[in-house]
């Protein structure tokens, strides 16, 4: 027995779905391997929860390929089985999603508190014999984000007295001295080449933006998917209503 013309509708509407589906794929992964990569360099000082979320998106946006396919097929077929199925794995996927969205935006608002506690704890290894990584990030940090010290230049005299006072600082505090020649110290705390502002505003505010599109991109794609399991599932209904082979 043939379907019914509504039921044919959401038929075609469902393969036009999963083209759009299997885009939802590829956004969720770029999405992911994007902030990933925003991360890569500070890994050494970053809590596991910032690359926890982005790699959840990755996996999830590789298995979306397959759960295309059986939405394709089932439809195409108009098998009981094979829609069914994957109405199912939309679901799992979409609860997956919500709860990567909403954990991106738990993290937004632990961001701040996070990224303290990480630049306080690797201020002590900076220009140690074993850190150098840290020292790195540390430079690369101050200079991209036009920023010294977690709240200003005095947190390195805190966190490392021995080596560090208000007018002995990494040389990254500094913004670079157009013309100069030979031997450059770090100038005093009055100085307009100081970067005064504190890294955890400049810094932590890059790490929320992509916390807060993590969250974002888990959400909007897990409400655009909502309506292709309300889809998929009435178009199983009327398969199996009309008798259609479940084979």
């Amino acid at each position: 027995m043939a379907l019914s013309t509504s039921a044919n509708f959401i038929k075609y509407l469902l393969f036009l779905f999963n083209f759009f589906f299997a885009i939802t794929g590829v956004i969720i992964m770029a999405v992911g391997l994007t902030v990933q990569g925003a991360y890569h360099n500070f890994r050494d000082i970053l809590d596991a929860k910032f690359f926890s979320i982005p790699t959840f998106l990755v996996v999830i946006g590789s298995f979306i390929f397959v759960i295309a396919f059986f939405g394709c097929c089932g439809a195409y077929k108009e098998n009981y089985c094979m829609t069914l199925t994957f109405s199912v794995l939309l679901i799992l996927i979409f609860i997956l999603e919500l709860a990567a969205g909403i954990s991106g935006y738990v993290l937004r608002n632990d961001t701040r508190e996070l990224v303290s506690n990480a630049l306080n704890s690797s201020m002590k290894s900076y220009g140690g014999e074993n850190g150098g990584d840290i020292t790195l990030i540390w430079d690369e940090i101050q200079v991209d984000f036009d920023c010294c010290g977690v709240y200003n230049s005095s947190d390195w005299a805190h966190a490392n007295p021995t080596k560090f006072n208000e007018t002995f600082l990494p040389m990254t505090c500094c913004r670079q001295q157009t013309g100069a020649v030979g031997y450059v110290s770090c100038p005093d705390p009055n100085s307009a080449t100081l970067r005064k502002t504190g890294c955890i505003d400049s810094f932590g505010d890059f790490i929320k933006a992509h916390a807060v599109s993590l969250g974002a991109a888990g959400i909007v794609l897990a409400v655009i998917q909502f309506f292709g399991i309300l889809f998929a599932c009435y178009l199983a209904k009327q398969i199996k209503l009309q008798g259609i082979s479940t084979y």
